[in-house]
C-alpha cells in the first residue's frame, strides 16, 4: 500500500513539475476544423532570457565574451551555433511533435513555407531559460511562447491566440548543450499544442 501511494505521489509531482501552462487569450478553435495544411512561422525578434529578462543581444555578448576568455574563437563559434539552432533544432523539434500527433489524429500537416495554406501559425518566442548541466547536477530549460493563428492573406485577422508558458526542456536528459535542452522545450510546446487542438476539434 505504501509503495502504491509513493508511486501515485511520484507521478503527481512529475506531472506538476513538467506541466506546461497553455492559456487561450482570445479566439476559438472552430476555424481549424477540416484543414489539411497550416503554414508556420517562427519569430524571435523580442525574446528575453533568464529572470532578469536579458535581450538576446545582451545574452550573446556576455556568453560570447566568457567563452572567448576560455579559448580564442570559441565565442564566435558559439554565436553562429546559437543563431543556427533556431532553424536546425527549435523549429524542427516543434514541427516534429506537432505533426506526430496532428497528422495521425486529424490528418493535418504543419510546416514552414506553406504560403497557400489558408491559416498561419506564428510561434513567437517570448522568454527562454537555457538550464544547465554540470554532470552530477542539472536543471532543465524553459520555453515561453505566444502561439497565434492568423489568416494567411490577412495577418491582422487573429483567429486564436494562446500563451504557452514554461515548456520544460530535458530536465532528466544528459545533454550538456543549452541549445538541445531548449529544443526539447519547443518539442514539448508542439506536443502540448497538438494535444489541445485534438481535444478542441473533436
Amino acid at each position: 500500500m505504501k509503495k502504491q501511494v509513493a508511486l501515485v505521489l511520484g507521478l503527481f509531482f512529475c506531472t506538476v513539475m513538467f506541466a506546461q501552462k497553455m492559456k487561450v487569450v482570445n479566439g476559438d478553435f472552430d476555424f481549424i476544423k477540416g484543414q489539411k495544411e497550416v503554414n508556420v512561422e517562427f519569430v524571435y525578434d523580442n525574446q528575453k532570457l533568464f529572470k532578469d529578462n536579458q535581450t538576446n543581444e545582451e545574452y550573446m555578448e556576455s556568453r560570447s565574451a566568457d567563452l572567448e576568455k576560455k579559448s580564442r574563437g570559441k565565442g564566435k563559434a558559439w554565436e553562429k551555433k546559437w543563431i543556427a539552432s533556431r532553424e536546425l533544432i527549435y523549429a524542427p523539434k516543434f514541427l516534429e511533435l506537432m505533426n506526430r500527433y496532428m497528422e495521425k489524429k486529424r490528418n493535418m500537416y504543419f510546416q514552414e513555407g506553406l504560403t497557400d495554406a489558408k491559416y498561419t501559425l506564428i510561434v513567437e518566442t517570448k522568454w527562454l531559460y537555457p538550464g544547465w548541466n554540470v554532470g552530477v547536477m542539472k536543471k532543465g530549460a524553459k520555453v515561453t511562447t505566444n502561439l497565434k493563428f492568423v489568416e494567411t492573406a490577412n495577418r491582422d485577422n487573429v483567429l486564436l491566440e494562446i500563451n504557452a508558458k514554461n515548456a520544460p526542456g530535458n530536465s532528466f536528459g544528459g545533454t550538456y548543450s543549452n541549445e538541445d535542452r531548449i529544443g526539447e522545450g519547443y518539442a514539448k510546446t508542439g506536443k502540448t499544442l497538438a494535444g489541445l487542438l485534438i481535444k478542441k476539434t473533436k
